[in-house]
């Protein structure tokens, strides 16, 4: 028999369904009505929920565990790789290493190690997450506050991989180090330069020049 976590997965399918205007900030008033109605609930069901519903509203469920005020005291490595599963596009991967693995990681409820196995995978969203985890440490609206050694350990293991998707991840993890610790980007530009693609170098040293990828300053 359905259990009640299913039927409130449901109930948020059937909601966005039930959307004129199924946009992100449409979507997401409907996520945040639900997480004030679960907001009481234990951790446990709330993750229930989440499990119900990530093959059908992933990044609704990555956000319901991720502002529930005790969503990750029941988080593990197991958890957040059934999280994971079926992670099938860099916007999928993105969410899940907004909202899971890394505030995860920051946490200490998921390891180095997980994130270095994510990097040595054949599955290159696997190998996204692991870059994208590194916001967790160092994106302040998701609590971070700078690890260069853990974000630039990941980016060592993946300096020479030329999937586009990793080449863009890899690009974007150095440029948010960038605002903690642009000497240490630096020198890491300079010790992997024969590894790196052109653009991961072109970005990241807009950002060191500039504040942006793209080169332009910003308006003062």
């Amino acid at each position: 028999m359905e259990n009640q976590q299913d039927r409130v997965a449901d109930d948020i399918v059937r909601d966005i369904e039930a959307l004129a205007d199924r946009s992100t900030q449409s979507i997401r008033r409907v996520r945040r009505a639900y997480s004030q109605q679960l907001k009481r609930e234990s951790a446990e069901d709330v993750l229930a929920v989440a499990m119900a519903l990530v093959g059908r509203q992933r990044w609704v469920a990555y956000e319901l565990v991720y502002h529930h005020p005790h969503g990750f005291d029941v988080i593990d490595i197991d958890v957040v790789e059934a999280l994971g599963q079926g992670l099938d596009g860099w916007q999928a991967v993105d969410t899940f290493g907004r909202y899971i693995s890394g505030p995860a990681w920051r946490l200490a409820k998921i390891s180095d190690d997980d994130i270095r196995r994510w990097a040595g995978s054949s599955d290159r969203y696997w190998r996204r997450a692991a870059l994208v985890s590194t916001l967790g440490l160092n994106l302040r609206a998701a609590g971070g506050t700078g690890d260069t050694r853990r974000t630039l350990d990941i980016c060592a293991l993946l300096a020479n991989d030329r999937d586009d998707t990793i080449v863009k991840a890899l690009s974007w993890a150095l440029r948010e180090l960038v605002i903690w610790d642009p000497d240490a980007v630096e020198a890491f530009l300079a010790d992997h330069d024969d590894l790196l693609a052109p653009r991961i170098k072109r970005e990241v040293r807009n950002k060191l020049t500039t504040g942006t990828k793209a080169g332009t300053p910003r308006a003062s």
